[in-house]
């Protein structure tokens, strides 16, 4: 298990070759039933990128992708996971949850609702790839651990996972993971609470896989998409967190 936090004293190395303007590189096809944005062109190694609320369109979890797919060389995948449906960016992105419905969102996005087509992917990707990773943040941090268990896929669907501030996550899901575990966590996070947090420590170095934990002081749930520059620390964070992705994703989509 490995352990480290960031800090806010050199953003510039940190920022570095960090890519979060312009438009992403990728192209939209399908991957089974679903819409999907897709970047890079490896024949081998894949990634399922489960997008959070703001859903396979948002610009920066395009921009995302394609850094992954260059600086991890894998074929990235950004399903539409929401059936087509858009929520609006700027007030989710301004903190005016108010204006939007999210017990509606949930109602027709649940887990429930969402599980079977999300493992779907899946599948056709370990179908098609030597090697396949997963991430996912908020909404999309619950399924990967759904990916990674072998209680109900044996083998496991994906061969590692990062997951980022996840939501809707239970313990059940974490007791169960059975594939290399890295959780990007900010410090302030309602939804990834100290206790899941506690209980991730004591349960999946138990479980016999390897496990980073990548600690980030002063910045808050959702802050790994959104990267706000305008958020103290935020897009530092952010920067940090792809970093440590590439490094999981080089080390377990490229060995064997």
């Amino acid at each position: 298990m490995a352990m480290s936090s960031s800090s806010s004293s050199s953003p510039s190395c940190c920022l570095k070759s960090f890519a979060w303007q312009g438009t992403p590189s990728g192209r939209v096809d399908k991957l089974g039933a679903n819409d999907s944005y897709v970047t890079g062109d490896n024949p081998e190694r894949a990634v399922l990128f489960i997008h959070d609320a703001l859903g396979w369109t948002f610009p920066n979890a395009r921009l995302l992708a394609d850094h992954y797919a260059r600086e991890a060389d894998a074929t990235v995948y950004v399903p539409d996971f929401l059936g087509g449906e858009v929520l609006p960016f700027e007030p989710i992105l301004q903190g005016r949850f108010h204006e939007v419905d999210f017990a509606g969102f949930l109602a027709r996005n649940g887990r429930e609702v969402r599980e079977p087509e999300i493992l779907a992917a899946a599948r056709l990707l370990r179908s098609r790839y030597k090697r396949v990773a997963a991430v996912g943040f908020c909404y999309g941090g619950w399924a990967c651990f759904r990916l990674g268990t072998a209680q109900e896929h044996q083998p496991p669907l994906v061969d590692c996972i990062t997951a980022g501030h996840p939501s809707l996550l239970t313990k059940k899901d974490i007791d169960e993971v059975a594939v290399p575990v890295q959780m990007l966590a900010p410090e302030h996070d309602p939804t990834y609470t100290p206790e899941l947090k506690t209980h991730t420590f004591e349960t999946v170095p138990k479980a016999g896989v390897y496990f980073e934990y990548l600690h980030l002081p002063g910045v808050e749930h959702g802050c790994l998409v959104r990267g706000d520059p305008d958020k103290a620390g935020e897009r530092e964070a952010m920067a940090r967190a792809r970093n440590a992705a590439v490094t999981w994703f080089r080390q377990f989509l490229h060995e064997g």
